[in-house]
C-alpha cells in the first residue's frame, strides 16, 4: 500500500513514553496509533462519533486486528497513519491501516469492525446511511453541505451551536451573544450527511463596501477539520458576489492562525471582547 491509497492520513508524532529499551516504538503502541487515526477518520467524515452511534442504536467493536511489521520508528519521528474502509458485510466492515514515515510504510494493518448492540454486543446490520457516507467519502465526494439563509430558516440550529460554543464553553454572557443583527444577517450552517448541524457563521455589512463576518463557531468534536473553513469560504464567496471589496472580522487570538491560512491579515493591536483576546483581521476580495 502507498500513501496515495488513502484519502485520510492522520498525523502523529512519536512520544518518549512510546519507545522501548531497544530505542524503537514498542509494537503494541501501533494499535493505539491506528485507533487514534480511526477517530480522525470519523472527523474526516464529519461524524461526531458517540452521538451518531447512539442515534443509530449501536456501536462499532473490533473483531480482529492483524499487523504486519515491516520497519521501525523512533522517538520524535513524524508519522502519518492511513485509514480506509473498503469492504462491507451485513454487520461488519474491513478497515485498512498503514503507518508511514514519509513515503515508507512501516506497518500494514487489516481490522474488522462489527456493528452491534451496546448492551448485549449482539451483531446488528451496519446502517445503510453509515455505509453510504463511508463509500462516498472514499470515492472523493463531499460529506458536508453549507447552506446560506436568513435567521428565520437557519436560526434554530445556528443558535444551538453558538449557545454550546460561546455560552457554555467560553462562558460568554447570553446577553452579549444575542443581538438584533441576527435578524438581518445572512447566516451559514454546515450540516453532515445525517443532517446534523456542525458549524455556523454570519455575514453583515460593516460599512459600505466592507462586509463583516462573525459568530464563527464549530462544535468541539469537529474542530481541526475543514468544516470551519468551508463555512468561512461560503461566506467569503457570498460577500464577493454581493460586491464587497473587503471582509473584516474580529478573530479570537486562539483562532488567528486559522484566518491567516485563509488569507486574512492582522490589523492593529489585540483587544478584549467579552473577556477574550481578539484581533481585527481583514482580507481583500
Amino acid at each position: 500500500m502507498k500513501r496515495t491509497d488513502f484519502r485520510h492520513l492522520e498525523p502523529l508524532r512519536v512520544r518518549w513514553a512510546e519507545v522501548d529499551a531497544q530505542g524503537i516504538v514498542f509494537n503494541g503502541h501501533y494499535l493505539t496509533y491506528l485507533d487514534t487515526a480511526i477517530s480522525g477518520y470519523w472527523r474526516a467524515l464529519a461524524i461526531p462519533y458517540a452521538e451518531t452511534m447512539k442515534s443509530m442504536g449501536g456501536d462499532l467493536y473490533v473483531r480482529r486486528a492483524t499487523l504486519d511489521y515491516r520497519g521501525s520508528t523512533r522517538y520524535d519521528d513524524r508519522l502519518d497513519i492511513g485509514i480506509r474502509c473498503r469492504e462491507f458485510g451485513n454487520s461488519s466492515m474491513k478497515v485498512d491501516g498503514a503507518v508511514f514515515h514519509g513515503d515508507q510504510m512501516l506497518v500494514q494493518a487489516e481490522m474488522i469492525y462489527v456493528f452491534a448492540d451496546p448492551g448485549t454486543q449482539t451483531p446488528a446490520r451496519l446502517p445503510d446511511a453509515l455505509r453510504r457516507v463511508m463509500h462516498d467519502f472514499e470515492a472523493g465526494q463531499a460529506v458536508v453541505d453549507v447552506a446560506l439563509g436568513p435567521w428565520g430558516e437557519l436560526g434554530e440550529p445556528a443558535a444551538a451551536i453558538r449557545r454550546q460554543v460561546f455560552i457554555e464553553e467560553q462562558h460568554i454572557p447570553a446577553d452579549m451573544e444575542w443581538d438584533s443583527a441576527d435578524a438581518s444577517c445572512l447566516h451559514a450552517l454546515a450540516r453532515n450527511r445525517f443532517g446534523v448541524p456542525l458549524a455556523t457563521g454570519r455575514l453583515l455589512e460593516h460599512v459600505p463596501g466592507v462586509a463583516k463576518i462573525g459568530r464563527m463557531a464549530v462544535l468541539r468534536p469537529m474542530r481541526g477539520t475543514r468544516i470551519g473553513r468551508q463555512v468561512l469560504d461560503a461566506l467569503m464567496a457570498e460577500a464577493k458576489k454581493q460586491g464587497y471589496r473587503e471582509v473584516l472580522l474580529h478573530a479570537q487570538l486562539s483562532a488567528e492562525n486559522f484566518y491567516l491560512r485563509a488569507g486574512f491579515q492582522r490589523r492593529g493591536e489585540p483587544f478584549e471582547e467579552a473577556g477574550i483576546g481578539h484581533v481585527e483581521m481583514v482580507r481583500a476580495l
